[in-house]
């Protein structure tokens, strides 16, 4: 994702020093010192014998050319720049690290799946397709690599164990398939000056018998919604509420992005619901897919799914500029920062550095932002012990259709980008964070103060709720382009909520019967269930302990409830 930045910019970088007789610790050493320094978790002495296992490493790959994509964002603009042309004056392995939109990398992606022809030596994909690289096995297990053919080119001083990404991109056979390289999650934004204002507390408790905060459910998030839209703020007319609507493919992340699941579909679970998952597709004891609809036991069109397509449309009819119905993700992305959104239901805190530029009406004078991320509000279906969110992890992947010699050299250059070197300053920059280490490191706690909560939250026992896409997927790339158009429809008016999650459902059933029927997958891809009713597929659930598909809650309603935030943060460091 990503997502705001999906334009195609390519950006191809051509890399070698000064040759290959020069490769080596001199420019280590250089490198560490105009670039590094001590923005490291490891001392000087730790740099520098990583950087001399780099270059031992690297001498049997010494002047191959390497070719690695991923997405355009901050993090992968400076691999691509800054890491790239380091790794190569210190190895002497030439790399070109292309920039282009996420749809653009998965179509690489698919192509080379399909065709078999080595088009890039590795790519930084999302680990949302960890279903489908698991069940395809055409990504090579990481595992199974370290341990065997990529043993010889494996940093032991890569620290898997500090990766705070690694249960996403483990599949459900034990094995990891994919290397974290970028993070970030969907938060809850809020403008924290307002919330504390005397006279917005004292207005908010007279009308709705309770302190104004951040809101815990979504009876809560509407309340507060209700009352900022139409309210004067700064001779300004503000409003409570910010989304997205156009009929785009961007509208599809809106949602795949756990929306479902914050409203409380699918079951109990972390990462990830099981045996139904947040997208609604429910897997057997064997993880293979047996359904997507109700009539399966699926959720995609059940009562919360529903509930959470009718709250979307209700909120941005009601509490966003009249614009947000035709923006699309990157053109709504920069609005709250123009100071007239007191909240917003969540935002990928890839944003935060464009969040917190000096003179922005959302900035103060000493730099410290006005607003603050917090844990994002959840629906009437939701229970205790279900995700909560999303998180996007960008990860490196090795095809088998990649020979070995130029997968182990495009494998020295994943771990270089995510090493202890270089990872706290590559975070800097890109506020993407992926290590427990760096998270903790003494410069993020000086820098929290500016970084409007990102670092409280990654600090704190909450995040292990937010999770990206899960096993349950069995074909990401096919899967998640039937959801804008689905959605689509409903943004539109075309169809009601339950007419749109009903032809989503739908669709994904005839994927998961193409899979079965073609047989691709073998033993892990899907078998589809027999149908019954809802009430069947309901009481069935119950009767093993889980929950999906819900029956419908009357009303779709529960008690607003608040938490003040200082409290909330003070709570986690306890």
């Amino acid at each position: 994702m990503r997502r705001q930045f999906l334009t195609s910019t390519t950006a191809l970088v051509l890399l070698l020093g000064a040759g290959n007789a020069y490769a080596g610790m001199d420019e280590a050493k250089a490198f560490l010192d105009s670039e590094i320094g001590d923005m490291s978790t490891l001392d000087r002495a730790a740099q520098e014998a990583e950087m001399q296992w780099f270059i031992d490493a690297a001498k049997p790959f010494a002047g191959m050319d390497i070719k690695v994509v991923s997405e355009t964002i901050t993090t992968h603009e400076y691999e691509s720049k800054t890491l790239a042309k380091a790794f190569a004056d210190i190895t002497g392995i030439k790399i070109t690290h292309d920039l282009i939109g996420e749809g653009d990398v998965v179509e690489k992606l698919q192509t080379q799946m399909q065709s078999g022809e080595n088009i890039y030596d590795a790519y930084v994909n999302d680990s949302d397709l960890i279903g489908t690289h698991w069940r395809y096995q055409q990504a090579r297990s990481l595992t199974d690599w370290m341990a065997n053919e990529g043993k010889d080119v494996t940093n032991p001083n890569l620290d898997l164990a500090d990766f705070i990404g690694t249960k996403f991109t483990t599949a459900p056979d034990g094995d990891l398939y994919q290397l974290p390289d970028q993070q970030f999650a969907n938060l809850y934004w809020f403008r924290y000056d307002w919330f504390n204002d005397e006279k917005n507390k004292a207005d908010f408790k007279a009308k709705y018998g309770y302190d104004l905060g951040v809101p815990v459910n979504w009876s809560a998030y509407e309340d507060i919604a209700e009352f900022f839209t139409g309210r004067e703020i700064d001779g300004k007319k503000v409003y409570g509420h910010m989304d997205y609507g156009k009929k785009d493919p961007s509208l599809g992340w809106r949602f795949t992005d756990a929306w479902l699941s914050m409203a409380g579909n699918g079951d109990k679970g972390l990462p990830n619901g099981l045996p139904v998952d947040e997208w609604g597709i429910k897997v057997d004891e064997k993880s293979r897919p047996v359904g997507s609809c109700v009539a399966r036991g699926g959720d995609t069109n059940g009562p919360a799914a529903v509930y959470s397509i009718q709250k979307y449309l209700d909120w941005m009819k009601a509490y966003a500029p009249a614009a947000a119905q035709g923006m699309t993700f990157s053109e709504s992305g920069p609005v709250p920062a123009q100071g007239e959104i007191a909240q917003q239901m969540f935002m990928y805190t890839a944003f935060t550095a464009d969040m917190v530029k000096d003179g922005l009406p959302v900035v103060n004078e000493d730099g410290t932002p006005k607003w603050r991320f917090a844990p994002s509000p959840h629906g009437v279906y939701w229970k205790d012990g279900m995700k909560l969110g999303y998180q996007d992890v960008g990860s490196w992947t090795l095809l088998k259709s990649t020979p070995d010699d130029r997968a182990k050299a495009a494998w020295l250059y994943a771990q270089f980008v995510t090493s202890k070197t270089v990872d706290v300053k590559k975070s800097h920059v890109g506020l993407t964070l992926i290590r427990e280490s760096t998270i903790q490191h003494k410069s993020f706690t000086d820098r929290a103060p500016k970084l409007g909560g990102l670092i409280e939250f990654y600090r704190s026992p909450a995040r292990v709720q937010w999770s990206p896409t899960g096993t349950n997927v069995p074909d990401y790339p096919k899967l998640a382009q039937l959801w804008w158009q689905a959605i689509g429809d409903a943004s539109s008016g075309a169809k009601t909520p339950q007419e749109a999650m009903d032809s989503l459902c739908a669709e994904q059933e005839k994927v998961l019967e193409r899979l079965e029927r073609a047989g691709v997958q073998g033993d892990i891809g899907p078998k589809m269930a027999e149908e019954k009713t809802l009430e069947e597929w309901n009481a069935d659930a119950v009767a093993k302990g889980n929950l999906a598909p819900q029956l419908k809650i009357e009303p779709e309603k529960d008690k607003a409830q608040t938490i003040n935030y200082d409290e909330l943060v003070k709570s986690w460091s306890n």
